[in-house]
């Protein structure tokens, strides 16, 4: 009986650590927006212990992981997801990585929506190798259509009404 015990408690001190790793790398699993006075749509990341921007999404309606990267000129998608998403493939290429040049192919997202800011038609690179299997880094290509606004251990993105 005292063993079983033990391994409860082990149990449950594994799950309770396990969510507090995961809520540290990324604080914004499920990001809430708000409409702003002027009627722009509003969401505000907490910036991760590591000192990134990480959040859930969706591409297509389907979920992921977005690590937000301004140095990243497109969304880039690792391989495995795109497959899976169905992507399409516009052409292939060449890109020069952290890890050296691989091979890419370019691709386009119906839809990418962080929170209630959605965005349609956006382009992707598609990767391999990059990241975890369901991490996307979520580059210009989808974050040069919003406002950026930095303060603190928070980033604010806005997207602006349409004229």
């Amino acid at each position: 009986m005292m063993i079983a015990a033990w391994v409860g408690v082990l149990l449950l001190l594994t799950w309770v650590f396990e969510a507090e790793i995961a809520r540290q790398f990324n604080p914004n699993p499920e990001p809430q927006g708000r409409v702003a006075s002027d009627g722009a749509l509003e969401v505000v990341l907490e910036r991760n212990a590591q000192g990134h921007y990480v959040a859930g999404g969706t591409i297509n309606g389907q979920p992921v992981e977005f690590l937000l990267d301004t140095g990243a000129t497109h969304v880039a998608v690792p391989r495995a997801l795109a497959e899976r998403l169905g992507l399409p493939k516009l052409g292939t290429g060449l890109s020069r990585t952290a890890n050296g040049v691989v091979e890419t192919w370019s691709s386009r997202l119906d839809r990418v929506a962080l929170g209630p800011i959605e965005l349609r038609d956006v382009r992707a690179s598609v990767l391999p190798g990059l990241l975890g299997e369901d991490q996307v880094l979520l580059g210009m290509s989808f974050l040069k259509r919003l406002e950026l606004m930095q303060r603190g251990n928070t980033l604010t993105l806005r997207q602006p009404l349409s004229p």
